[in-house]
């Protein structure tokens, strides 16, 4: 569980209650909806783009972001800042038992300046020692013109018996159209990229992060699964934006296991978009937090101006405006791999 000694140091006491109080609401959501970790058996991984995650944050804030992230075992995070000062905040306040592997900021108008990273307790995920960004060849390119405008993030890791790599992916978003062609493409490329590669290689690939998908309809999803991608559907039926339309967060699979090894299994295991409004950062805290706003977003503003740029704006930058998307993986096939030795003995 996270660190909760700086709590002690906040000066203002209404605060400090608060944040108390406010902790162990999240709490009690986390224990209801997410299960719990195990030591062995299974993997919660997560993916969540966190906006604008830089040194942008009130401590109050790090403290929620880190309680979410320590109840899973491995999350990949979008749109970290080129300043990590709020990943690195957010990792010690996870404990010494985490760590993290993060890009260096990308280049471009059209990325942001943005990182990647993953975050993982060391308890249960190990690095398997390959990190590396997918560059594409020039017959791979981008509809025929472009490398990607956040270049894809791949690492490999084991947790338990499982082994498998992990890209992380921020897609471009372009216009409002639900089908932007270049997110389309995007998407595509990627996808296709990576089933050429887990063709070739005796590897698990699992393809992550936030796709600017709309609906499933969509030509965005398509160009997702018609790579042989597979997303459980219990991924699938949660829509991951602040308004709960939007689907923009993924977690897609193309695994290379034995076939008595079954990773996800819809019915018995679980997948969720987490909601953390529920807890902080709700409708009726504006009065809380309204004080911390910028005058000019305030003075001669109305009510609902007021509460639009809250609910809209100040608390999707304290938090995010995308839910972290989370599933739970069984990773311990001990039971299946000594079975199969008297099979593999005749």
């Amino acid at each position: 569980m996270p660190s909760y000694n700086s709590i002690k140091r906040i000066k203002d006491t209404d605060e400090k209650n608060r944040v108390v109080e406010k902790l162990l609401a999240l709490r009690a959501q986390l224990d209801k909806q997410v299960p719990a970790k195990t030591a062995t058996d299974t993997l919660l991984l997560a993916t969540w783009n966190i906006r604008a995650f830089g040194d942008n944050r009130r401590p109050e804030s790090l403290h929620y972001i880190a309680e979410i992230i320590s109840r899973f075992d491995l999350v990949a995070v979008q749109e970290v800042s080129n300043n990590m000062s709020g990943l690195q905040k957010t990792v010690a306040l996870l404990g010494p038992n985490w760590d993290y592997i993060v890009t260096d900021s990308t280049e471009g108008t059209a990325g942001g300046g943005e990182r990647m990273a993953f975050i993982y307790d060391r308890c249960k995920v190990f690095f398997r020692k390959m990190a590396g960004k997918i560059v594409l060849p020039e017959s791979r390119l981008v509809d025929k013109k472009w490398q990607f405008a956040r270049t894809p993030f791949t690492v490999s890791f084991q947790a338990g018996w499982f082994r498998f790599i992990l890209t992380t992916v921020h897609v471009y978003y372009g216009t409002s159209s639900a089908e932007d062609a270049r997110r389309v493409a995007e998407i595509d490329a990627i996808a296709d990229f990576l089933k050429a590669r887990a063709k070739k290689e005796d590897e698990s690939y699992i393809l992550l992060g936030d796709f600017n998908i709309f609906k499933h309809s969509d030509a965005t999803m398509k160009a997702l699964t018609k790579h042989g991608f597979y997303i459980p559907a219990a991924i699938r039926e949660h829509p991951t934006d602040l308004g709960k339309t939007k689907y923009y967060d993924q977690i897609a699979f193309k695994l290379k296991i034995d076939h008595n090894m079954t990773v996800f299994s819809e019915g018995k295991q679980h997948a969720g978009a987490f909601d953390f409004t529920e807890s902080v950062y709700t409708a009726d805290d504006l009065p809380v937090y309204s004080g911390y706003f910028p005058e000019k977003y305030t003075k001669d503003k109305t009510d609902k101006q007021i509460s639009t740029y809250y609910m809209s704006n100040w608390r999707t930058f304290e938090m995010s405006d995308h839910l972290p998307m989370w599933i739970e993986l069984k990773v311990d096939f001990s039971n299946q791999y000594l079975k199969k030795i008297p099979l593999d003995e005749n």
